[in-house]
């Protein structure tokens, strides 16, 4: 662990802050838990890495704290791990697949796989998976096509989830509905990831565990009050997410709408289920071999010539530079990477908890 990490420190305002750690070993706390929790070493690794790969560039929401959650769906036979997914149908340039509700992570990174295996053939891929438990930060499977020099998108829709208000209404009806799309930058990508509402429910635990408000314009409580406090949306009446945009808030929930349409129809994994908690996921995703339509080195040249036309734009008063879509994740993996990443303690409590039960030792970690 870094200097103290994974005990509260005392600072020099004297007050506790939250552990710090190697992103590295929060990947090797989250192997013990899960394969502690059942899951075979290899599927721990690829979890692992994703809850990781999100708490490394600041996606909190999607990282360790996912945990607990992850292991009560598999108490719950939720996520079954061990479970082979399935090929239901195939074609030179599409998937349609079967996730056998083993862990979401798992199922989409061979999907990926096989999805730029076909791309590389026919050019473009598309995907869907159906009965897929929680997948994590959907940036991290995008970005990694870019890396690999396809343009990619991917959507998923919550069957089951409905703590998002429909524009006009106070009352969940929809998953938070995210969707990503990344392209290559150079060596690297830029990355766009976002729910169509607006805020993820991660991020409300997040805040929720902190014990701090949440930014005004994302909750309404089960009154259809405008509210800050975290704890509303998990009361009984519950609040409800809104959706993205603000005033203008029917455009995130039309976007939210057709990626249920995609998510969850096409993908035949549905809308509205009663039979599902919330976080499980239904699939889209869409790949496109940069090559097979463009030279690489043209399309780089057109990407740094946009990048820096859009960038020399006359700023805002007090705006220091104009970032690209996933260059703050950029940044913060660095950051990250060079300073540690804390978790909340109320986090770290549950996560050592959750050891203890499971009589997993965190010892040497």
């Amino acid at each position: 662990m870094s200097e103290n990490s994974g005990f509260p420190r005392i600072t020099d305002e004297g007050y506790e802050k939250m552990p710090t750690f190697r992103a590295e070993q929060l990947g090797t706390v989250a192997k013990r838990v899960l394969e502690g929790a059942g899951a075979s070493e290899q599927e721990a690794s690829i979890v692992a890495r994703e809850l990781q790969g999100a708490n490394l560039v600041g996606h909190d929401s999607h990282g360790v704290m996912r945990l607990m959650q992850y292991v009560d769906y598999i108490e719950k036979k939720v996520i079954c791990p061990g479970q082979e997914m399935e090929i239901l149908k195939e074609g030179d340039a599409f998937l349609l697949i079967d996730g056998h509700f083993n862990f979401g992570q798992v199922v989409a990174s061979e999907a990926l796989k096989l999805g730029k295996e076909k791309a590389r053939q026919a050019g473009t891929a598309t995907i869907f998976i159906r009965n897929c438990n929680h997948v994590g930060r959907l940036g991290s499977y995008t970005q990694q096509a870019a890396l690999e020099k396809f343009a990619a998108m991917m959507v998923v829709n919550g069957p089951a989830s409905g703590g998002v208000a429909p524009y006009g209404a106070i009352q969940g009806r929809m998953g938070t509905n995210p969707i990503t799309i990344a392209a290559p930058w150079g060596d690297d990508a830029m990355v766009l990831d976002m729910t169509s509402s607006a805020t993820a429910e991660g991020k409300v635990r997040v805040a929720f565990q902190k014990g701090v408000p949440v930014p005004e314009g994302q909750l309404i409580d089960a009154q259809g009050q405008p509210t800050t406090d975290p704890s509303t949306y998990y009361a009984d009446p519950g609040g409800a997410i809104l959706p993205l945009g603000g005033n203008l808030g029917f455009k995130g929930y039309g976007l939210s709408v057709m990626i249920d349409v995609f998510g969850g129809m096409l993908s035949g994994f549905g809308i509205c289920r009663t039979d599902l908690p919330p976080g499980t996921n239904g699939v889209w995703m869409y790949l496109v071999d940069i090559s097979a339509f463009t030279e690489l080195d043209a399309y780089q040249e057109l990407v740094a010539k946009y990048i820096a036309h859009i960038k020399a734009a006359e700023r805002q008063p007090g705006v220091d530079e104009i970032l690209m879509p996933g260059e703050i994740e950029l940044r913060r993996r660095d950051q990250r990477l060079a300073d540690g990443v804390d978790v909340p303690e109320e986090t770290w409590r549950q996560i050592s908890e959750l050891a203890d039960r499971l009589e997993v030792s965190l010892e040497g970690v």
